[in-house]
């Protein structure tokens, strides 16, 4: 018999990738078009016909589409994307699966005019704001075209100087003293002809340049003495050239960075609010890929043991909060080779990883985009150190085992630690780190999860969590599981009811223990698949 691990369609959430839909005699062509249309400008996925779209998901059986082949042939051919058909027999119904490629770069899959997406279990169009962030996924870099009517006058040499310096301690080449600031900035294509590019004005330009040519180019820092207060206590907004103020934003912050002091064991550790490597990349992120064709300010919004930086444009098109650690997409690449040039950030990138790393280390919460929308980019740094006993741990693997940990392994440390789901691009971090000692394996098959290690919990002095976590012993949960089959003899017991019992297991996990007890002749059943009944004896 098959379950729904053979089926993972069955278990999967309907979402931006997945659409179901019964159509147990027919589905309208022009109605299948428009989704496989919404899922291709969502990235791609599937629409399955014969299968109900609210959980538990069960196959109903579908007679739509009884040429396949010919009805996704109609499908490429409507959309022009290659759209292909999988026709599966299952022994509760037919089913159709088509797989829906994600648009092509930069371009949206209209349907009759209309570009569609999905809200909810309704079709409809995509707004403006949706639309142009698709379009500019090929449109060119903005920080890198000359702005009209300016002049080098409006860049301050003292910020040009100080980029000089900063590019020849980074590459080390003597040559860059001696160059006329015009070449200079040529050679770090600053300058096209004689205009000075946008890139030029937001690291380099004058207060009143920016005033006149790039108003939106400003950073509001903000100052409250409470998460709750609605007014602030200062304020000060920087409209000039991004290399002369970066320090005194920084300044501005510390002002108030109080240094938290704990011991643990025989050692004393003090540990600012706010790490200034994080802060600092998280000002540079807010510089290299905020939107400066928008309207709107930079907002730094400091509280006791908060952080929050928030950026006009949302997401550089491909970059999520999901993604954002691997995901390489600067939206103003001009801004960003010119602070790569003068070393204030390593590469043309995120940064992210970095800013990850370094919490995660000080025992703090990871940084949280989960504010974020398609107007903004919002990102919050708070500065409580909640973990410390896990950092010390880190650190005695590395010096016993001679282990590295990446960015990567210590966000898988968090989640698990924090009871989260393990995004599915780190779960091949999971074998190292089990090699390590770090986490273990609870399970097998589709039913494992992971906890951190015994050792781990006990150098954390949390014994308790970790036998809560790993959950009763097999003999314990087989006793539980018959114990509620008898008390409920007379009606017999439910798969649903018996998954209640013991919430911390998976179906698969369940099912093992029953088969475990039917071969002991202790239960039996009656019935197939979720509709059966549980029954004590041997039947």
């Amino acid at each position: 018999m098959k379950t729904p691990h053979d089926r993972p369609w069955l278990l999967e959430r309907e979402g931006e990738r997945l659409e179901c839909k019964e159509a147990k005699s027919n589905f309208p062509f022009d109605k299948l078009v428009k989704y496989c249309a919404a899922i291709a400008n969502e990235g791609g996925g599937r629409v399955i016909l014969g299968v109900t779209d609210k959980p538990p998901r069960r196959i109903v059986g579908t007679q739509a589409f009884l040429e396949p082949h010919r009805t996704a042939a109609q499908l490429t051919e409507r959309l022009r994307l290659k759209i292909q058909c999988e026709e599966r027999h299952e022994p509760e119904g037919r089913v159709l699966i088509f797989h829906v490629p994600s648009r092509p770069k930069g371009m949206p899959i209209e349907v009759n005019g209309a570009y569609y997406m999905r809200a909810g279990e309704e079709l409809q169009p995509m707004t403006q704001d949706q639309l142009r962030r698709i379009f500019d996924e090929t449109a060119p870099d903005f920080s890198a075209e000359p702005c009209p009517q300016s002049s080098l006058n409006d860049l301050d040499p003292d910020a040009i100087e100080h980029f000089r310096s900063m590019w020849w301690r980074r590459s080390g080449n003597a040559a860059l003293e001696s160059l006329p600031p015009e070449q200079l900035l040529r050679d770090a294509e600053l300058v096209v002809g004689t205009s000075p590019t946008y890139a030029a004005l937001v690291l380099l330009g004058t207060q009143h340049a920016l005033r006149t040519r790039l108003p939106q180019s400003e950073i509001v820092f903000e100052y409250r003495n409470a998460e709750s207060s609605i007014e602030y206590q200062q304020r000060t907004e920087f409209r000039q050239g991004f290399l002369t103020i970066l320090d005194e934003l920084w300044n501005l912050i510390n002002l108030r960075n109080e240094v938290i002091s704990f011991q643990l064991g025989l050692f004393r550790w003090d540990i600012p609010v706010f790490n200034e490597a994080v802060v600092r990349e998280a000002m540079l992120n807010a510089l290299t890929h905020r939107d400066y064709r928008l309207p709107g300010s930079v907002f730094i919004r400091q509280c006791p043991r908060k952080l929050d930086v928030i950026s006009p444009g949302g997401f550089p098109p491909g970059v999520t909060s999901r993604n954002i650690l691997w995901t390489q997409v600067p939206r103003n690449r001009r801004i960003a080779e010119a602070c790569q040039r003068c070393g204030l950030v390593e590469r043309s990138g995120q940064g992210a990883d970095r800013m990850f790393a370094e919490s995660i280390r000080e025992g703090k919460r990871i940084p949280d985009y989960s504010r974020s929308d398609n107007f903004h980019v919002s990102l919050a740094l708070r500065g409580e150190i909640e973990r410390p006993e896990l950092v010390r741990f880190l650190e005695g693997i590395v010096q016993e085992r001679q282990a590295r940990f990446s960015v990567e392994d210590l966000l898988v440390l968090d989640l698990i630690e924090r009871e989260e789901s393990i995004w599915d691009e780190l779960k091949p971090k999971l074998v190292h780190l089990e090699e390590l000692g770090a986490v273990e394996r609870i399970g097998k098959g589709r039913g494992v999860r992971y906890i951190l290690s015994r050792k781990l919990y006990s150098f954390l002095g949390r014994r308790g969590v970790y036998t809560r976590r790993r959950g009763l012993d097999r003999e314990t949960n087989k006793t539980l599981l018959l114990r509620h089959i008898q008390d409920n003899q007379r009606d017999g017991a439910r798969l649903a009811e018996l998954l209640e019992v013991l919430p911390g297991l998976s179906q698969p996990q369940i099912r093992t223990l029953l088969k475990e007890l039917k071969t002991e002749r202790k239960v039996h059943v009656v019935g197939a698949t979720r509709a059966g009944r549980w029954y004590p004896g041997a039947g």
